[in-house]
């Protein structure tokens, strides 16, 4: 896609982020943050815990003013949108109904605000399967159902853009495999959807492509294959030696910047990245070493997450793509 028709997509439902700076006091939250989520498709936001993910989102929605830089819905800044909800819907805050008011009231309460009727919350209550519960006490929904009721009512404006904070969270298996669904289902009618998550087996399965901070500043955009690409294989060993491998490996492999170990969660398994399942059969059989179980297994978003967010920030760590990091192609 060339960079014109990039540009004319993300103002018509695209969310853009340039220079995104916010400061507390002397906590820098968010350090000239640039990236950009796409109609038709699903962007992870990640970050470890107070990377400045939950502060990014309120800037984008108008909640909390940043001190430099800019963030657009469609093209517009939030408070600019003539008609907000049915440009963007989010859900930032799993408690947003009164626990006295039944599903359906909730509903009504924000569809009478935002200006949409009775058929639309009919609507959203029947995309959302929420069935019988509507009529139920808010009070007494599990996390699972409370979490169907924040999208309903994300989705009362029939929104081009759906924000999400932590979508999955309470959710069970049948829910999360549902909340996938309708989020592929979502991005395939062309709309934007921007998702922070610290479930990141379950975000690997949904996503288009990836956003990652760490300390309020990009260290990774792109699709999952551009940036795994950079990762090797990691293979799991179970051996009864695992202490014996570990030394024979460092002793002749140590100097390889590449090579990296990690205990497993039992003695005698271990995690290894730097050499493939043929190369360390080979050693373990060259000095009589016994494995018993060798699985390779390919870069994860986990691993990537790890590598990113563990590291120092800086341009040694950063993986990004042109046209995903803000940069002009």
């Amino acid at each position: 896609m060339n960079t014109i028709a990039s540009a004319l997509e993300l103002d018509q439902g695209g969310i853009v982020v340039r220079g995104l700076t916010k400061r507390f006091g002397s906590v820098s939250a968010v350090d000239d943050l640039s990236f950009d989520a796409r109609p038709g498709q699903v962007t992870g936001f990640l970050g470890p815990n107070g990377s400045g993910k939950s502060t990014t989102l309120r800037m984008v929605l108008g909640l909390v003013r940043p001190d430099a830089g800019a963030a657009t819905l469609g093209g517009r800044a939030y408070r600019d949108l003539a008609r907000p909800t049915a440009t963007a819907g989010a859900v930032l805050d799993p408690n947003i109904s009164h626990p006295a008011c039944t599903g359906w009231d909730h509903l009504m309460i924000y569809a009478r605000m935002s200006g949409h009727g009775r058929s639309r919350v009919a609507a959203v209550v029947d995309e959302l399967e929420l069935g019988e519960f509507v009529r139920r006490r808010t009070g007494g929904y599990s996390t699972g159902m409370r979490q169907r009721l924040n999208l309903a009512t994300a989705l009362l404006g029939d929104p081009a853009i759906l924000i999400l904070d932590e979508p999955s969270n309470g959710l069970d298996p049948q829910g999360i495999a549902w909340l996938r669904r309708l989020l592929r289902r979502l991005a395939a009618e062309g709309r934007t959807i921007l998702i922070s998550s610290h479930v990141l087996s379950e975000v690997q399965q949904i996503v288009d492509q990836v956003i990652m901070i760490k300390e309020g500043r990009l260290v990774g955009a792109g699709t999952m294959i551009e940036l795994t690409g950079r990762l090797l294989p990691a293979v799991e060993v179970r051996t009864p030696v695992a202490a014996r491998l570990i030394e024979v490996v460092t002793a002749e492999h140590g100097s390889d910047p590449q090579l990296e170990l990690r205990p497993g969660p039992t003695p005698d398994r271990l995690t290894l990245r730097g050499l493939d399942n043929e190369r360390l059969a080979r050693l373990a059989l060259r000095h009589g070493l016994l494995i018993t179980e060798l699985t390779s297994r390919p870069p994860s978003l986990e691993q990537l997450f790890l590598d990113l967010t563990t590291e120092p920030a800086g341009p040694e760590t950063t993986v990004t793509t042109p046209l995903q990091s803000g940069v002009p192609a």
